[in-house]
């Protein structure tokens, strides 16, 4: 690890203890056990280590390494048992990780993740620092950090992939327990289109198409035109998901949402599904309630299954 890199992790871990690492700022001392917002301590778990296939068409295939512990609580998150519970998965071992990194075969890119990342940025730096040159370093985030947590990430990500969930405050107090959550992520999107390669996703959530998908889409044609859009529409009802979550998008939601994309002439980032030659380390399905096969990540062999004629992956 080089000493900048060294010498940032070492500022994340003492800022634990009056915690200021994400917009919240809720100065918890979290050495002492699990604290503040995130409900998590201070060492760093990892929940979910393995291959993906399906995303992004520049990024796959990836590497995912997903953290535990997140300063929003979701509803409808589909690894929220995990990824919201802050003493869920392994401590974090950054020379295994690091090595099964460096022995897989045909990656793109390595994906950090969480839950929220920045919750334990000191991890996510030891993860990164052993990521090799060769591959893009990917920063997978709910785009809530704080300043502080912005600055000790200068330089570190080759592509920020940032959610922008909620076109409103209400809305996103509702569903994921986050007040002032627009003015954060718009400040955290603008401070990574400055300094990184830039990615917005947004997912169509049922009956929030005009009060967040449409919000967010107008400012991103009006103030960051040349920002693409990961643009997903495959939403399931998972986790807490209630009331008009409680559903999947109706066609002609999925219909308007390009409509609209095409209308604001938004730039959208294709999905897709690379055929790596290395297996993930096992077959990631779930049936939902309509009966359709879901896959988050699949080996190479289940994938020519489910990219069949008559088949319907949902991603």
């Amino acid at each position: 690890m080089s000493r900048e890199l060294r010498e940032a992790a070492g500022r994340a871990r003492a800022a634990m203890r009056a915690c200021r690492l994400c917009a919240l700022r809720c100065g918890a001392d979290r050495t002492s056990g699990p604290a503040g917002a995130c409900r998590t301590d201070a060492v760093t778990r990892v929940f979910h280590e393995g291959i993906e296939w399906a995303g992004e068409s520049e990024l796959v295939p990836t590497y995912v390494v997903s953290l535990s512990g997140c300063n929003m609580a979701c509803a409808f998150c589909l690894t929220g048992g995990a990824s919201q519970d802050g003493r869920a998965g392994t401590p974090l071992d950054g020379d295994a990780v690091g090595e099964r990194i460096r022995v897989a075969t045909g990656l793109r890119s390595v994906t950090i993740l969480g839950g929220e990342p920045t919750v334990h940025l000191d991890g996510a730096i030891e993860i990164a620092a052993r990521v090799p040159r060769s591959l893009l370093l990917v920063w997978k985030t709910n785009a809530t950090a704080s300043a502080e947590a912005l600055r000790l990430l200068r330089g570190i990500p080759d592509v920020v992939l940032a959610d922008f969930k909620f076109g409103n405050d209400r809305c996103a107090g509702r569903i994921a327990s986050m007040p002032d959550y627009v003015g954060a992520v718009r400040s955290n999107l603008r401070a990574w289109a400055r300094r990184s390669r830039l990615i917005v996703r947004h997912l169509v959530m049922p009956g929030h198409l005009d009060c967040c998908f449409r919000p967010v889409a107008e400012w991103l044609a009006r103030e960051m035109p040349r920002v693409p859009l990961s643009l997903m529409t495959g939403y399931l009802p998972a986790h807490r998901a209630w009331g008009e979550l409680a559903r999947t998008n109706r066609a002609a939601e999925c219909r308007r949402a390009a409509e609209l994309v095409r209308t604001l002439g938004v730039h959208l980032v294709p999905w897709r599904i690379a055929r790596g030659p290395s297996a993930a380390s096992q077959d990631e399905l779930w049936i939902d309630p309509r009966g359709r096969v879901c896959a988050d990540s699949a080996s190479p062999a289940l994938l020519s299954v489910l990219n069949g004629p008559g088949a319907e992956l949902v991603i």
